[in-house]
C-alpha cells in the first residue's frame, strides 16, 4: 500500500463515496504529480466505481498526444501554465467517460524553476461535462518534490469535491 497522508485518505474517501452514490466518474490528467491523483482515489476500496482513467502526461508530445494540447499553446504559455491546464482537462474529461476530471501541471523541483516559474508553481483545473470549471495557481513554495507533489494531490481532490456540489 502507498503511504499517503491521512488527510488526502480522507478526501479520497469522500470522492469515492459521494460520486459513487451521485453516480459519478472522474478522470485525471497528471503532469508533475505522476497518477499520484489517481493512486490516491484508487487506495480506496470501491474506486473502480469512481475512476475511469488516468493520463499521466509528463512530455509535450504526451500531453499533445493523450490529451489534445495544442503545440501553440505549450510554445507560447509553456507546460507550466493556466492555458496548458485548462487544455489538459479539457482532453482528460472528452477523452474518457468521465462527468468530472481534474488536471495538474507545474514545477515540482529540486531544480527546473525560473524566476516567472518557481519551484512550487502549480497550475490545477477542474471541469465537468456541464460547464463547470475551476482553475487554481498554487505557489506553494520551494518546500521540497515529495512536499509539492502531496500539496497538488491534496488541492485537486478537494478541487474535485467542490466541483461536485
Amino acid at each position: 500500500m502507498m503511504h499517503f497522508p491521512d488527510e488526502i485518505l480522507a478526501l479520497a474517501q469522500t470522492i469515492v463515496t459521494d460520486f459513487t452514490a451521485k453516480g459519478l466518474m472522474v478522470s485525471t490528467a497528471e503532469s508533475c504529480t505522476g497518477g499520484l491523483i489517481a493512486g490516491a482515489l484508487t487506495e480506496i476500496p470501491g474506486s473502480s466505481a469512481v475512476v475511469d482513467r488516468g493520463f499521466v502526461t509528463y512530455t509535450n508530445s504526451a500531453k499533445m498526444e493523450m490529451l489534445g494540447v495544442q503545440e501553440r499553446t505549450l510554445a507560447q504559455f509553456g507546460a507550466v501554465s493556466k492555458e496548458t491546464a485548462l487544455q489538459m482537462v479539457h482532453g482528460a474529461l472528452f477523452r474518457s467517460h468521465a462527468d468530472l476530471s481534474v488536471a495538474v501541471t507545474g514545477v515540482a523541483g529540486p531544480g527546473g524553476g525560473s524566476v516567472e516559474k518557481p519551484v512550487g508553481l502549480v497550475h490545477l483545473a477542474a471541469k465537468t461535462r456541464n460547464g463547470g470549471l475551476i482553475h487554481h495557481e498554487m505557489r506553494y513554495s520551494d518546500i521540497g518534490r515529495d512536499k509539492v507533489r502531496l500539496a497538488t494531490v491534496k488541492t485537486a481532490l478537494e478541487m474535485l469535491i467542490a466541483l461536485a456540489k
